[in-house]
């Protein structure tokens, strides 16, 4: 008998669906407009890379060793990275409240938020998430891990805010994402107040994923960090990334998490033990880009705050429905069609695929929702949009 994995059966991951039916259309002659793609097109702000390139050439010891919960080679590099988001008159202020922890990249301490709130000690922990609609990462490592999870409800009724109120009494962690992918909704004051003040009353730990902080093109847009340190009694981290930061920093792998002195310690306890660190000469990098290029940063997120009312535009021509207006990044989250070519179609997936199939304009589906990112230069597709989208002849 063969052998057989030892892990619990699972849907195929919907990237590599995707990808694999964009393969076969191209195998087939068809041209595809990959309205899917969730990175930077391009590389990395050519400031990060000089700084990086110097970097990796010196000779100091400290830029090429284990870099663990510090960042010998990049000294302060975490609150450094962290300072470059706030509002110059805010930075100080809010600084001095809180503890920081340099970490190569987010998605990999998702893993150790649940870990260092408990998990690791066989306690089930209940966890409530963003991921319907959604990134699915937090929910599948509680899963992985043996935790309750369920989804907070964000939808257009309440434009992608949870309602505070609803929140599960039982509930021992929040892991939410704003700026979220995919809406591109943001987080303002008033709400921030509402989820700490309500947080710290019930003894909740709050993480926050802001990957896309420094991508938003909206006033209101608030980090978790401008608001929690007001309270003293929250628990509560905030991680960001360099990913989309500086351009395509997607492989580079470097960020930083903020946030109480007792959830950091937490968080660093867990990674200290199970993690050397980032790559250093990848951080000089990022820290010289957020430090003396803001203007390459403002160009990027200027860019996608063209194409992405280009795209909004475009759609509605055609009656497609936004599911709530983008404030960052670069995501549209849309509602899926009841009714495309002619026919009726069951939800995103079905829509997809029949788009996939009938113009070459692939999205991600979430549900009840498609995603389409504006990564790639998409105005230069104007007419194959609007042909798509002409010929599906959407219907609600």
């Amino acid at each position: 008998m063969g052998r057989k994995s030892m892990l619990p059966a699972g849907g195929a991951n919907k990237f590599q669906k995707i990808k694999q039916m964009c393969k076969e259309a191209e195998g087939k002659g068809m041209k595809i407009y990959r309205l899917s793609i969730g990175q930077p097109s391009g590389p990395a702000l050519a400031s990060a890379r000089m700084a990086a390139s110097k970097a990796v050439l010196s000779n100091m010891e400290s830029m090429h060793e284990y870099q663990d919960n510090g960042s010998p080679g990049v000294p302060d590099f975490a609150k450094r990275f962290v300072a470059a988001h706030f509002p110059r008159e805010a930075r100080e202020v809010n600084l001095g409240k809180m503890s920081f922890l340099p970490i190569p990249g987010i998605k990999p301490m998702l893993g150790l938020i649940p870990l260092a709130c408990g998990g690791s000690g066989g306690d089930k922990l209940m966890v409530a998430t963003m991921t319907k609609p959604g990134y699915p990462t937090p929910a599948d490592q509680c899963n992985y891990q043996g935790h309750f999870n369920y989804a907070l409800a964000t939808n257009p009724g309440n434009e992608f805010l949870f309602p505070v109120e609803n929140i599960e009494e039982s509930v021992d962690l929040l892991m939410l994402n704003y700026p979220h992918n995919p809406s591109g909704q943001v987080a303002s004051v008033s709400f921030w107040h509402g989820v700490c003040r309500y947080c710290e009353e019930h003894d909740i730990r709050v993480f926050n994923d802001a990957a896309y902080a420094a991508l938003a093109h909206n006033s209101s847009a608030t980090m978790l960090a401008e608001i929690a340190p007001l309270y003293p009694d929250l628990s509560w981290a905030e991680a960001l990334s360099a990913s989309k930061v500086i351009g395509n920093g997607t492989g580079w792998r470097i960020g930083a998490i903020c946030g109480s002195e007792d959830f950091v310690s937490d968080i660093a306890t867990i990674k200290g033990n199970t993690d050397s660190g980032f790559f250093a000469p990848a951080a000089q990098g990022v820290i010289t880009s957020v430090e003396e290029d803001q203007r390459g940063i403002a160009e990027c997120r200027e860019v996608y705050a063209r194409r992405i009312n280009f795209i909004n535009n475009l759609l509605e021509d055609y009656e497609m429905r936004l599911a709530v207006e983008p404030r960052a990044g670069f995501f549209t989250l849309w509602m899926s069609p009841r009714q495309a070519f002619g026919q009726d179609v069951k939800d995103a997936e079905e829509f997809n695929n029949l788009m996939i199939a009938n113009t070459g304009i692939v999205g991600v589906p979430f549900g009840e929702y498609i995603r389409y990112a504006v990564t790639s230069d998409i105005e230069s597709w104007e007419k194959p949009l609007r042909d798509g989208f002409k010929k599906a002849r959407v219907a609600y």
